[in-house]
């Protein structure tokens, strides 16, 4: 039997029943990709089932503000994925008179939609013949046709890219395409796979020659950076201290407490933090420590300490990001899943 074969038998017996999977509706298909890009399913799915309730059209959605569409998103990270979203429904509004695209030609040409989703969206709603390609397909491929080209270098996408549209070649795409990443969510997984129980075991290369644990290959990525975050709430009465954060880093338009950064971490009884908290709040500031925690993103670690502020003071002349808001506001504002989780906390 075909590999193909084998993965759609299995994907018939074996497969989840996910909402998006019962609709043609490239929009709503749109949704569920964007939303478990960098995500679990188990993570992804309230967060899709939360979008729909909220924006069933992409006319419901193209309508919200900005502020909505992150509160939403909050703690998904890779927050430019949900402010692409936004665009891309305004976009389909301007461009498409509100009629979702469902071709990969045209759904190419959207922001935030790459070749991996263009050809997802394109074949689950009308079985284009264009082949998926996410980290289950290259890992999956790789481990069973013996591939060691880096699945991250510029040559191993090209030839990733045309094994994967060979193998779709007179399937039905949209079947095949869902088999096959569902195989390797499920079956082919990165750690531990099932291989005493696997369809493809008798061909698998990567099987048959003990190379599981080095396939496949992926160039090595650059030094995770560090940073050390503190954090100052400062309350009075029914209102907080707030900002924006801004373009050029991470979380920006996300909402969080006026803050210092450090390159290094530093004691915060150490005479040059006195001095920084001093210069920002005053000389009588009194500054008490509530909790830290350690914050991880895919390329940088954030160090994060909160702190209480008290007999503070802020010239809002020169602190013009620092802002007084009701604190009842300030917790519908979207934030970082660090800030959220210390509101649900202690606020």
């Amino acid at each position: 039997m075909r590999f193909q074969n084998k993965i759609i038998e299995w994907y018939q017996i074996n497969k989840r029943t996910l909402p998006w999977r019962s609709t043609t509706n490239a929009y709503v298909i749109w949704l569920s990709e964007i939303i478990l890009q960098q995500t679990r399913v188990a993570q992804g799915l309230p967060y899709f089932n939360k979008f729909l309730e909220n924006f069933p059209t992409v006319r419901d959605f193209a309508e919200a503000s900005e502020d909505q569409v992150l509160k939403l998103w909050q703690g998904l990270g890779y927050y430019s994925r949900g402010r692409n979203m936004l665009f891309t429904a305004q976009q389909v509004m301007t461009e498409h008179n509100g009629i979702f695209p469902n071709t990969y030609d045209q759904l190419i040409k959207l922001k935030g939609i790459g070749e991996y989703t263009a050809a997802a969206i394109s074949s689950f709603s009308t079985n284009e013949n264009k082949a998926v390609l996410d980290g289950n397909v290259f890992r999956l491929l790789s481990r069973y046709f013996g591939i060691n080209e880096p699945i991250n270098s510029t040559i191993g996408k090209k030839m990733f890219t045309k094994f994967a549209q060979d193998l779709v070649k007179g399937e039905t795409a949209s079947v095949y395409n869902q088999a096959i990443m569902e195989f390797g969510a499920l079956q082919c997984t990165p750690k531990s796979p099932k291989c005493e129980l696997c369809p493809l075991a008798m061909d698998c290369f990567a099987l048959q020659h003990q190379q599981i644990n080095n396939l496949p290959v992926k160039l090595k990525k650059g030094k995770i950076r560090e940073r050390w975050f503190h954090y100052f709430v400062a309350t009075q009465e029914n209102s907080i201290l707030m900002k924006q954060r801004m373009q050029g880093d991470i979380w920006q338009k996300l909402y969080d407490f006026p803050l210092i950064e450090t390159e290094n971490p530093i004691a915060y009884t150490h005479p040059d933090f006195i001095k920084q908290v001093k210069k920002s709040f005053g000389n009588e500031v009194i500054i008490r420590s509530i909790s830290q925690k350690k914050h991880l993103l895919t390329h940088q670690i954030i160090y994060v300490h909160f702190f209480v502020l008290e007999n503070y003071m802020i010239n809002f002349s020169l602190h013009t990001e620092i802002k007084l808001a009701l604190l009842a506001d300030f917790k519908s504002l979207p934030h970082p899943k660090v800030i959220g989780d210390f509101i649900e906390m202690y606020l």
